[in-house]
């Protein structure tokens, strides 16, 4: 059965920062797709992020092109397995030279934090009890 996949194009001041911001997550990075202009992050089977430097991202867009560090151009949300696992992954975000973002979310049957890498994308984990999602 087809599984559609998103691909969400960012861009970096510095390419090797984001690479190794990613990998740090434990992200692994698609060499077949990345060059010394793109790096190909591999999220999951489904979702992957396109990291662009400024350059090669202009030729995606006539639009001009968003700092992240001063405007908010998307949010992009993960979900993750437990409430543990969204503090593991914000945890390491820090530790490897991204941000906390926000307040963390409480709401006992959905509990969330953010972070912001290295160029200010805004990254949300969140983790939902699958019983509240079920009823």
């Amino acid at each position: 059965m087809y599984q559609q996949m998103i691909f969400v194009n960012l861009c970096t001041a510095d390419l090797g920062a984001s690479r190794k911001f990613f990998t740090e997550l434990g992200y692994s990075i698609n060499e077949q797709f990345s060059d010394d202009s793109t790096a190909s992050v591999v999220i999951s089977d489904t979702i992957v992020v396109m990291v662009h430097t400024k350059e090669k991202y202009a030729q995606f867009t006539k639009k001009e092109i968003a700092d992240a560090t001063r405007t908010s151009e998307v949010l992009i949300a993960l979900s993750a397995e437990s409430r543990e696992k969204v503090d593991e992954l914000v945890d390491r975000a820090v530790a490897a030279g991204g941000s906390v973002s926000g307040e963390t979310q409480d709401h006992g049957f959905m509990y969330g934090r953010a972070f912001d890498d290295p160029d200010g994308h805004t990254f949300e984990v969140v983790w939902m009890d699958p019983a509240a999602v079920q009823g």
